[in-house]
């Protein structure tokens, strides 16, 4: 999937369609792009979707955020400030993956070897007039996710 985001609105617009998707079926999400591409208002978005109605904070510092909502929780993580897999062990990452709750991921770079069981995998691009978000699916279930995800953008 290639989507162009030549503003904001549409970058919210991919964000709530990517939340919509995830009502159906949660899932291991991670948003790889420079500093102020858009990775947070995607995630946003997304969380409004899922009937977040308060703050959405950036994890830069606190490395964890997470919603209690009505369909599950989601757990917003940004790996920025990691040495490596060793830190998820303190954060409690294996038990953010359980049943019912999605996890979303910032910076997947600085830990590749857990990014690499993601089951969906969002970049996002500068191109000339507009950011690029590309999205490839690499388990059944972001297959799942990515054709319901592209069903919601249209």
């Amino acid at each position: 999937m290639n989507q162009h985001l030549v503003d904001e609105a549409a970058t919210l617009h991919a964000g709530a369609a990517l939340g919509r998707a995830l009502a159906r079926q949660t899932a291991f999400v991670t948003f790889q792009g420079e500093l102020g591409a858009g990775k947070t208002t995607l995630v946003r978005a997304a969380l409004r979707a899922l009937g977040h109605d308060g703050p959405v904070r950036s994890p830069t510092y606190t490395l964890i955020e997470s919603y209690p909502l009505s369909g599950g929780q989601v757990h917003h993580l940004d790996w920025y400030r990691l040495g490596g897999a060793s830190d998820l062990d303190g954060l409690g990452f294996r038990d953010l993956l359980a049943p019912g709750h999605s996890v979303m991921v910032e910076w997947p770079e600085r830990i590749p070897l857990i990014a690499d069981h993601a089951d969906l995998a969002v970049t996002l691009t500068y191109a000339q007039d507009a950011r690029v978000l590309s999205a490839v699916a690499k388990t059944d279930v972001g297959v799942q996710l990515l054709a319901a995800w592209m069903t919601e953008i249209a």
